[in-house]
């Protein structure tokens, strides 16, 4: 391939010289660290750090031309192509590298607030329930066929996509699911992804240390149902209960299926038994209706399935499949996880890092009807201060007893931001402690429950550190919550 295909579709602020369109390219790279010999080297503008400063670096090594939407540097660093947008040119130039792989595989992509992942986890059980070989890109982890890999971002840079549909359909997969963030959105990670499914969980405050109001938040969620750079999605899966559902309106061609619990969603859940055990309803999708049943748990959960129910249905798949692969999902890392290690009460480990789904999670763990509620909650720093007295406030309302601690503090004062969350819990009149070693507050809230009750630790799920001012330090709240539990002897209980 040159590099007038490989920029094929690409706004250049200048035409390419004949000279330089027909240089052969050998591979593309945006870490000057991976560059060789015929690579094009994309140099992005950062928060921190300006991609232009390893252009040299990656000329060093061999890279044939350089790709920014900044202009060249005074100094010299070999051919220099300045586009409109440089990571819509990535995103582009990735996709005309590995053959289009998204014209191949069929793509559903996932954005919301909240239950992407989990969402992102049923509709993979569905699909594999059909005898597809699938890849699943998310939060926690990135699975292909029979591999798992860690998860770098919640939606991977636009070249790192491309090299995965490419080597998923090199292992006879078929399908891919993914999480779509608003910032892969809004930055252009998907641009020009040719998607088959379109899923809206919901929309809460989140994000806005990024977006800075809810109306670009929802702008850049709304991409994905009018096509990012490509073509709109054939299927729309929306929430018709949330009311930033309802304001999606995909284009003319797009297929919607509205879901949720109420009578103008056309796929919705009726007759629903929720328990500890899980949960059982009855599907209705127009004249259809058929059972599932779950070991998930709680009201979101029931979201999250009709979800997968609407996408397995965009697939034409047969509801007894589709019920049998939601059945096959037995729980998700980090979401309402349980620690279990004999004890009278409910421990559970969960995502929930925003107002709204503290809130989701403590309603859902109250229809389960405990003695008490104990909540152990932090904020993240660096992030949106004015979500935390709200987070301290929706703590403080749906629970019995608050510890409020730290979470991923990075470069700020843990007691500054536990300040900030307790003007929220000092709204309502709940009993709380405060204890900033995140450690000694797992075995604080675990000493305070009693037989019945519901300990949640909220904030971090699936995440196995925790992040300091000068370092990054391993931590996982369920290792963390099984040590206190066998320490007070709960394991020979079983």
């Amino acid at each position: 391939m040159n590099l007038g295909q490989l920029l094929a579709g690409v706004r250049l602020k200048q035409p390419l010289s004949p000279e330089l369109a027909n240089l052969s390219v050998e591979g593309l790279e945006y870490d000057s660290r991976r560059a060789g010999p015929g690579f094009v080297f994309f140099a992005f503008p950062g928060s921190r750090v300006d991609g232009r400063e390893f252009a040299r670096d990656a000329v060093a090594r061999g890279a044939i031309a350089v790709v920014s939407e900044s202009p060249a540097p005074e100094e010299g660093t070999g051919p220099w192509i300045q586009v409109e947008h440089g990571r819509q040119a990535l995103a582009l130039a990735s996709r005309n590298f590995h053959g289009c792989p998204d014209e191949r595989l069929l793509l559903t992509g996932i954005t919301g607030t909240n239950g992407k992942t989990t969402t992102a986890y049923l509709v993979d059980s569905v699909l594999r329930s059909a005898g597809k070989t699938t890849g699943m890109i998310g939060t926690i982890e990135y699975h292909l066929a029979a591999k798992v890999l860690p998860a770098v971002n919640t939606t991977p840079e636009s070249l790192d996509l491309h090299r995965f549909f490419t080597e998923l359909e090199r292992a006879g997969g078929t399908h891919a699911t993914m999480e779509v963030s608003s910032h892969a959105l809004a930055l252009g990670r998907v641009y020009g992804l040719r998607f088959h499914t379109a899923i809206f969980t919901n929309l809460s405050r989140d994000h806005l240390d990024f977006h800075q109001t809810m109306e670009a938040y929802f702008a850049a969620k709304q991409l994905l149902f009018r096509g990012a750079g490509g073509p709109p999605p054939a299927h729309a899966v929306i929430n018709r209960d949330d009311p930033y559902g309802r304001r999606i309106s995909p284009p003319e061609g797009t297929q919607i299926r509205w879901y949720g619990l109420g009578q103008d969603a056309n796929v919705r859940a009726r007759h629903i038994s929720s328990s500890l055990q899980g949960l059982r309803f009855e599907v209705q999708a127009g004249k259809m209706r058929f059972p599932v049943e779950s070991a998930l748990i709680g009201k979101i959960n029931v979201y999250n399935i009709l979800a997968a129910c609407a996408a397995g249905l965009s697939y034409g798949l047969a509801p007894e499949i589709i019920a049998r692969g939601i059945a096959a999902l037995r729980a998700v890392p980090g979401r309402f996880e349980r620690v279990d290690e004999g004890q009278p009460f409910l421990v559970a480990v969960d995502y929930a890092h925003t107002d709204d789904a503290l809130r989701n999670t403590l309603s859902m763990a109250r229809t389960l009807g405990p003695k008490r509620i104990i909540t152990l909650f932090g904020c993240g720093g660096d992030r949106d201060r004015a979500k935390r007295p709200l987070m301290g406030q929706a703590a403080g309302e749906l629970s019995d007893f608050v510890v409020l601690t730290s979470d991923n503090p990075r470069s700020e004062d843990p007691l500054a931001i536990m300040n900030d969350a307790l003007v929220g819990i000092r709204r309502t009149d709940v009993a709380h402690v405060i204890e900033p070693d995140r450690a000694a507050a797992i075995a604080r809230a675990i000493s305070e429950a009693g037989p019945g009750d519901i300990v949640i630790l909220a904030g971090k799920g699936h995440e196995t550190y925790q992040v300091l001012k000068d370092r990054t330090i391993h931590f996982d709240d369920r290792e963390a919550a099984r040590e206190v539990l066998r320490s007070f002897g709960y394991k020979d209980r079983k």
